[in-house]
């Protein structure tokens, strides 16, 4: 992402002028660079820098400051081309002894992800993993990288997973990590893998030689795009996976197992509602979320079969689901969008519904709405079970809401009320929310905040 942001004009600055913020202070650890533009004549170059770094790498955003005055001055300047991006490539060697270690192992495990990725990829993704019966294995967020009808397809890492899937990362002896930073969400508070010297032998596919060997020191370290890599593996000779064909079948189990709904204790299980809605939407659907415990139903009961299906802060930033669901829309009207987001989650942007009525842009907006940030009431209830602060929300009714914005909204308060609900938004030739109103109890799929309490009391007099 390239942001323009307005600046106070060049003779004001460093006078605490009407609204002159300091932004390279206020970005310098958020972006990969931040400049302002004082010369006119330099604007080609800057932008040209600009694209160029974002797209560089491991990519990411830039902010340029434009000074008021400087855009109202004329300047002589060369245009620039559009930017071309240079993209590191694994070795033969690097290749041969991935084979090697792959040739080794009796228990691999790929884990994907990051950002670069595009069809090919993808398709490289899967013939290689299918080839080799290699089990695979998506961050956190990152779960439309292969087809999750593949059958080495194993599930996702992060809050919510399998308890099974995470055991596997443990005990692997070979961790194939393509593009993903293995960061905290991802390995369960870095608690998956030992730091410095993983106990697994890793092999760190990275497009970025900043982020190999920050944590963890890989086996072989392999500067590379995650499509560049992809497509040398997919040629590469398959191996033998007699040792590890069976576990890999096991791990596709267990994932089929992990998406059957759990029993809930409100009149709505949300697990249910996921699941009618992973049947009943094409398989392209772009599915937005933001952050809180509501997005782990989206995570672990839809399935991710075709590129830039899912859409969900890595940042585990609020308000993310609505604007990205806005913007879905509008790259792709021909394809169906739906967004996830918790009560506090959609008060945050909330107000993007007038975005979405304003330029026909027909998504479906699921509230989650259970009175409370249930995240942070997790976390309370885990660490000082009973003694909750701030919490607790206020809410107003989401469907009219809606409804007063122009759009289509109504109220889901039982689970078999929301397949005629869903259909009523998806024939509504309107933009569309439905809350669902669920039991606060239902903190996680199947876990309750009963249970966090008495499972705290235990910790506390053990």
């Amino acid at each position: 992402m390239i942001l323009f942001v307005g600046q106070v004009g060049r003779s004001m600055t460093d006078r605490e002028a009407f609204q002159e913020v300091d932004f390279r202070r206020m970005f310098g650890e958020m972006v990969k660079w931040v400049a302002q533009i004082d010369d006119p004549a330099r604007i080609p170059e800057y932008v040209s820098h600009a694209f160029h770094t974002a797209m560089a790498g491991r990519r990411g955003p830039v902010v340029l400051a434009l000074p008021e005055d400087m855009l109202r001055e004329r300047a002589a300047a060369i245009d620039t081309r559009a930017y071309k991006t240079a993209s590191a490539n694994p070795s033969d060697a690097q290749i041969a002894e991935l084979k090697v270690l792959l040739e080794r192992a009796e228990r691999p495990l790929a884990v994907v992800g990051g950002s670069g990725w595009n069809a090919q990829a993808r398709e490289d993704l899967r013939r290689f993993a299918e080839t080799n019966s290699l089990p695979v294995a998506a961050s956190f967020r990152c779960q439309d990288r292969l087809d999750n009808d593949s059958p080495s397809y194993v599930g996702f890492l992060g809050p919510g997973a399998s308890p099974a899937l995470n055991d596997r990362v443990k005990n692997a002896d070979l961790l194939l990590v393509v593009g993903a930073r293995m960061g905290e969400m991802t390995t369960r508070g870095y608690s998956l893998m030992d730091i410095p010297v993983p106990r697994q032998t890793l092999v760190h596919v990275y497009p970025g030689p900043e982020e190999i060997g920050r944590v963890y020191q890989a086996d072989l370290p392999i500067c590379s795009g995650s499509p560049e890599f992809l497509s040398r593996a997919a040629a590469m000779a398959p191996v033998d996976p007699t040792a590890w064909a069976d576990e890999t079948r096991k791990a596709r189990a267990e994932f089929k197992t992990f998406m059957v709904p759990p029993v809930s204790q409100g009149a709505v299980n949300l697990g249910s509602v996921v699941a009618h809605l992973r049947e009943r939407l094409p398989r392209d659907a772009i599915i937005t979320n933001g952050a809180g415990n509501y997005a782990v139903w989206a995570h672990r009961f839809l399935m991710y079969r075709d590129a830039g299906t899912q859409l969900g802060p890595t940042s585990g930033a609020m308000g993310y689901g609505l604007p990205a669901a806005v913007a879905a829309k509008k790259v792709h009207p021909e394809r169906a969008v739906v967004c996830f987001a918790g009560d506090g989650c959609f008060l945050m942007n909330g107000q993007e519904i007038a975005t979405a009525v304003q330029y026909g842009l027909n998504i479906i907006v699921l509230v989650i709405n259970n009175g409370m940030f249930g995240t942070i009431r997790m976390h309370q209830e885990r660490n000082y079970p009973g003694r909750t602060v701030a919490s607790r929300l206020i809410n107003p009714d989401f469907a009219a809401f809606a409804r007063a914005f122009g759009a289509h909204g109504e109220t889901v308060e039982r689970t078999e009320e929301f397949a005629p609900a869903l259909e009523r938004a998806l024939a509504a030739e309107l933009p569309a929310l439905i809350e669902i109103r669920v039991d606060p109890e239902d903190i996680t799929p199947g876990g309750t905040i009963q249970a966090l309490r008495a499972g705290a009391s235990r910790a506390k007099t053990a």
